[in-house]
Order: structure tokens, then C-alpha cells, then sequence
């Protein structure tokens, strides 16, 4: 048992935010009585459009990413039919199945976890908001192409969303499609290679029919998490040299799980990913449970795959070692 809990369930950034950034914060908490002016929330859009590489004013930011898709759910929803794919992020899950009257979710099944594009299409014949997660949240798959949207951004009748939340880790972004796609909205994070989940700072480059229903969630960005996030993006030097570790710690990853007789005698296949994460099914029993016994946290995925799959993401190199002991250790018990 480890004497401290190793936290790889939550897709987290493992490393904390610079000093400048930090720094940063610390000098908002000054002005903690006062609520976030518009001012500030201005340069928060415009840092984040030249990031984005996009004209501010198809910025909307809002305190995390699921409420962003949750708002969206909840104002398109109505008179359209819902289109997700499963699995997939599960608090979109969550708000498709209640503000959602019609939905349809369109199954990736394993081992590849394709997304097909002829069912995809067929399946928006009607009415629809269709709202992708690429790459996908659990299996770590890129599931759309640019011809893939572009067909999809034509039908007049379909809003599209996709989200982006590992647009850092995957390098595949449609941000620039937007402004010539009215009824596209890509959702981005700072929470995940920013280093920033306790921030909270997520945003929507939307087309216009997005824009023309949905707002900035003024005031309700606190002063701390406008501050850091301002700071993050002046400086994303450090933001991508984490990105790097952590792919490289991945590819180690993977291959420690498939190596040797041990990955066999587990069963254990370990799907290829473009995010922070690693999909991994074994024939492991409890597998997660008997984890967290051992003090490693990791995500249970029985809710949306078969018995045997578990979600890890991406830790130090201590975290990833200490999970990989335990996970080889359960071939003894």
C-alpha cells in the first residue's frame, strides 16, 4: 500500500502551474471582494483568440468546458434530435439524457473504436445537434477528419459541436473552419495541459448561430482563475514542454503495460491514444478497485464499455511507475 494516494483518474495536468502564474493568482486574491470587470475578461478573449489562431469576437468563456456543452445541450436540444457517440464524455452524457427529448447515441465498439462515417451521416437526417468529443474521451481516438466536418458543417440542418479538450495533446484542431461554418462551435479547456483544472477556464470558438444564443458567463469567472489563465497564455512555453513529457511518458506507458510475459499472462491491451489518458483493458477482475486498495486511482469505465476497461491518465514518471507496480503486482495475489 502506498503511503500516498496516486491520483490517475481525472485526465489532470500531474505538474503544477509556473511561479509567473501563481504569482499571477495570488495578486488577484487582492481583489477578491471585487467581481471580474469586463475589461479583463476582454484580454482574456483576445489572448485566447491569438492562441486559437481565430477573431475574438468568436470567443464565448465560461468556468469549465462541461458547462459550456451543457448550455448548449440545453438550448439546442429542444425540437432537435441529440447525436453523440458512446462512449463518451460523461457529463455531456449526463445533460444529453436530461434536457435531451430525442437523442441517439451512435456506438464506437471495440477494438478499433471507428466512427462511422456513412451511419454518422445517415443518422443526421433530420433536426439534429450532433456533438463529438475528438480525440474521444475514454478511448483517446481521433474520430474525425476535415472532409469528415466539412460534410457535415454543409447540412443546414445540423448544429455541430466538437470538443476539443485535448486539442494540445492531439494537434488537430477545426478552430479555423468557424468563421465560414455558422453552425460549428469547437469547446476547449485550460483545465487539462494548462495545468489549471482548479481554475476552471474553458471556452467555445463558435460560429454564429452558436454566438447568436449563447454568452459569456459574466461575472462568474473568479479574478484568481482570469489572472492565472492570462499569465498561462502569455507565456505557454512551459504549458507545451509539459505536453511533451507527458506524450513521452505515455509511449513508456504503453509499452511497460504490452511488454513481456506479464502484459500476456494479464491479458492486457493497451489502445493507441492522442490524448493525456491511456484506454487499457485486461482480464484483471475488480482491476480498479483493487487498485485504489493499493492507493492508485484510476478510472472505471464499466459504465460505458464492457467489463475489463479502465481509463489511466498520464502521471510523473514516479506516479506512472508506482501504478505500473501495482498493477503487476495483482498477477501474485
Amino acid at each position: 500500500m502506498l503511503s500516498e494516494t496516486i491520483d490517475l483518474h481525472m485526465n489532470e495536468m500531474p505538474y503544477p502551474p509556473p511561479e509567473h502564474v501563481l504569482e499571477a493568482a495570488r495578486e488577484a486574491l487582492t481583489k477578491l471582494n471585487r467581481y471580474a470587470d469586463p475589461e479583463e475578461m476582454g484580454r482574456l478573449r483576445e489572448l485566447l483568440a491569438q492562441y486559437a489562431g481565430v477573431p475574438p469576437r468568436y470567443l464565448v468563456l465560461s468556468p469549465g468546458s462541461d458547462l459550456l456543452l451543457r448550455e448548449i445541450i440545453h438550448t439546442f436540444s429542444q425540437g432537435r434530435k441529440v447525436v453523440t457517440v458512446s462512449p463518451s464524455f460523461f457529463p455531456t452524457v449526463q445533460a444529453v439524457k436530461q434536457f435531451a427529448p430525442r437523442r441517439l447515441s451512435m456506438r464506437l465498439s471495440p477494438p478499433t473504436f471507428d466512427l462511422e462515417r456513412d451511419l454518422m451521416m445517415d443518422a443526421l437526417d433530420e433536426p439534429s445537434l450532433l456533438i463529438v468529443d475528438n480525440p474521444n474521451n475514454p478511448t483517446g481516438r481521433m474520430l474525425l477528419d476535415r472532409r469528415m466536418v466539412e460534410a457535415i458543417a454543409e447540412r443546414r440542418d445540423v448544429f455541430f459541436v466538437i470538443d476539443e479538450a485535448y486539442y494540445e495533446f492531439s494537434g488537430t484542431t477545426f478552430a479555423d473552419m468557424v468563421a465560414d461554418c455558422p453552425r460549428l462551435a469547437i469547446i476547449r479547456t485550460m483545465d487539462k495541459a494548462f495545468s489549471l483544472a482548479g481554475a476552471r477556464i474553458g471556452y467555445a470558438i463558435a460560429g454564429e448561430v452558436f454566438l447568436d444564443a449563447i454568452s459569456d458567463f459574466y461575472p462568474f469567472l473568479p479574478r484568481p482563475s482570469l489572472y492565472a489563465a492570462m499569465a498561462a497564455l502569455r507565456n505557454s512555453g512551459y504549458m507545451r514542454e509539459n505536453v511533451r513529457q507527458i506524450v513521452e511518458e505515455r509511449e513508456r506507458l504503453q509499452q511497460a503495460l504490452c511488454e513481456g510475459d506479464e502484459g500476456d499472462l494479464l491479458g492486457t491491451r493497451v489502445y493507441p491514444s492522442n490524448t493525456n489518458f491511456l484506454l487499457v483493458r485486461t482480464k484483471v477482475p475488480d482491476v480498479a478497485r483493487r487498485l485504489r486498495e493499493a492507493g492508485v486511482l484510476v478510472s472505471d469505465m464499466s459504465r460505458q464499455l464492457p467489463p475489463g476497461f479502465i481509463r489511466v491518465s498520464v502521471g510523473t514518471p514516479e506516479e506512472n511507475d508506482a501504478f505500473l507496480a501495482a498493477y503487476k503486482s495483482l498477477l501474485i495475489q
